[in-house]
């Protein structure tokens, strides 16, 4: 599990992107959708994606909005990844490619594998992203995808190594689940949370 990658999602303060980073987090994520607690304008963003070094990848979250608007919010916010949760097809993440961008689909479907739509990465999310409410990844139903993915959905410090362990996740991905209230980071769960899952 050493090699697990690990993302950070929903990060606000230049504190928590540090702890994040100094605590070995291959990823970080600020979120664009609007109408999250977590949600961050262009500036913050950027602001704090200007610390974070070249081998953390910077990430930002949308839902649902036109690849216009996640075109013009990536390039003045400066993050390197964009990850799309929604119904968005393979266009968008052919229009999303240019400038050498890592792409990153989530969805709460099962799928076969990644890079279907083009992405670089795949995140299984649960049915209600961002709500902190686990989903049960060990069913007899779930049937981990085929190459890069990323597991996401109520995970926290107590479980995560459990679920990947479960499900053979390549990296798993958090937000609510190192908040000690709704929109806030903790920095010792942060920490926590990383140290367990790479075990």
């Amino acid at each position: 599990m050493s090699d697990l990658f690990v993302k950070i999602c929903g990060l606000k303060t230049a504190h928590d992107v540090g702890t994040a980073v100094d605590a070995g987090a291959d990823a970080v994520g600020f979120v664009f959708a609007p109408g999250s607690p977590r949600t961050v304008d262009a500036a913050t963003a950027r602001a704090l994606a200007a610390d974070v070094p070249d081998p953390v990848l910077t990430v930002g979250v949308f839902r649902g909005q036109p690849v216009d608007e996640v075109r013009r919010l990536t390039e003045e916010s400066g993050v390197r990844g964009v990850q799309l949760h929604g119904d968005e097809g393979p266009e968008f993440y052919e229009a999303l490619r240019a400038g050498g961008r890592t792409l990153l689909r989530a969805t709460a479907l099962h799928v076969g594998r990644c890079g279907e739509y083009g992405e670089d990465l795949l995140l299984i999310d649960a049915p209600d992203p961002g709500s902190g409410k686990p989903w049960n990844w060990g069913s007899a139903e779930f049937t981990a995808p085929q190459g890069r993915w990323l597991l996401a959905g109520g995970l926290t410090p107590h479980n995560v190594r459990e679920a990947v362990r479960t499900t053979g996740a390549w990296g798993v991905d958090v937000s609510s689940g190192v908040e000690s209230e709704r929109g806030v980071k903790s920095p010792a769960l942060i920490r926590a949370f990383i140290g367990a899952a790479r075990g």
